[in-house]
């Protein structure tokens, strides 16, 4: 079974993170939440995930896809060393990253969507060097980008089929009533 890792903390966007989270479920496929705060992570709307990974434990050999959830805790996450080393290591490696939201902030500031096709909450796209499309989702090879919290359920498609294919997607969708 394919297994996709997620990284949260405080200020999570809950809709993209349990949006993303559930999607990639009924796609069978391993998901793994990791908080940059031990064990828990609230969310934007005061949602407390618990009993979640420690960040410190995180293997990356282990994960065929990273997965980062928007909202304010994009900020954290840019500043803690272990995610931007995850982020490298991922795609170093030809992994699949995928962000949503705020952010693919990060993956533009780090200098990794530079002739890249990327799309972010349209208020905060700032000149990363590639074509912002401004797509709910977005695929250019590896990094898959997402534009807000609405485009959850595209982003999280995304992801399944660049994992497991368009009849896995398909099939979601036809069970989830999808149009």
């Amino acid at each position: 079974m394919k297994k996709v890792c997620m990284v949260v903390d405080n200020g999570f966007e809950e809709l993209e993170a349990v949006g993303t989270f559930a999607i990639l479920r009924r796609a069978g496929l391993n998901v793994d939440i990791f908080s940059c705060r031990q064990t828990d992570a609230t969310g934007r709307f005061g949602l407390t995930c618990s009993r979640l990974n420690d960040f410190t434990t995180f293997n990356p050999t282990s994960y065929e896809a990273l997965v980062l959830p928007g909202g304010p805790q994009y900020q954290a996450l840019e500043a803690n060393p272990n995610v931007q080393n995850a982020i490298k290591q991922f795609l170093d490696n030809g992994k699949i990253v995928a962000a949503i939201c705020a952010s693919p902030t990060i993956l533009g500031r780090a200098g990794y969507l530079k002739g890249k096709n990327y799309t972010c909450f349209t208020a905060m796209n700032e000149d990363f060097g590639g074509h912002f499309t401004g797509q709910y989702a977005t695929v250019d090879g590896n990094i898959i980008t997402g534009q807000s919290a609405a485009a959850t359920i595209d982003f999280a498609f995304a992801i399944v089929e660049k994992l497991l294919g368009k009849a896995e997607v398909d099939k979601i969708k036809k069970n989830i009533y999808y149009k």
